[in-house]
């Protein structure tokens, strides 16, 4: 007999369309005084992983470099039975390399403007994503433990 939980766990397909069909992720790490330091960010997914770019002396970024365990939450609905999500536990690898970095914040800023390509920005916004890249880290979490639920599924 299965479990609640199991009639509410997103298959493989379902993570991933979740996470095609939401931009920002709920990203928490362990600051200084040992409580989590929650943020809010604009994300895509790279290789099947959560990427996204940060300034590089944020304290997030402080925060991973001391300790790179990391939990990461995409979740959407208003109602209880609407409420789905995915929640990743992990490891954070903070990209210092130029291009990769350019890489990470040329496919967030295409998400987060809705155009086709990078080139779709325009000379300004392209020039402005460069110039960002120059302040900026990229971050991929490695995953090590995924939850997923649906409540859509309960009615």
């Amino acid at each position: 007999m299965s479990s609640g939980r199991d009639q509410v766990k997103l298959t493989d397909a379902e993570v991933e369309q979740l996470l095609k069909e939401n931009m920002k992720v709920q990203v928490a790490a362990n600051g200084r005084d040992g409580f989590p330091h929650l943020t809010t960010l604009f994300y895509v997914v790279m290789d099947g992983k959560i990427a996204f770019w940060t300034y590089g002396r944020s304290q997030k970024i402080l925060n991973l470099e001391r300790d790179p365990r990391v939990s990461a939450l995409v979740e959407d609905g208003v109602d209880y039975f609407e409420l789905r999500g995915v929640s990743i536990e992990g490891r954070a690898e903070i990209v210092r390399d130029h291009d990769a970095i350019l890489e990470i914040g040329k496919a967030v800023s295409t998400r987060i403007f809705n155009v086709e390509s990078f080139e779709a920005l325009g000379d300004f916004g392209m020039q402005t994503v460069e110039k960002q890249a120059t302040k900026r880290v990229g971050v991929i979490i490695h995953p090590e433990r995924v939850a997923s639920w649906d409540h859509r599924k309960m009615t």
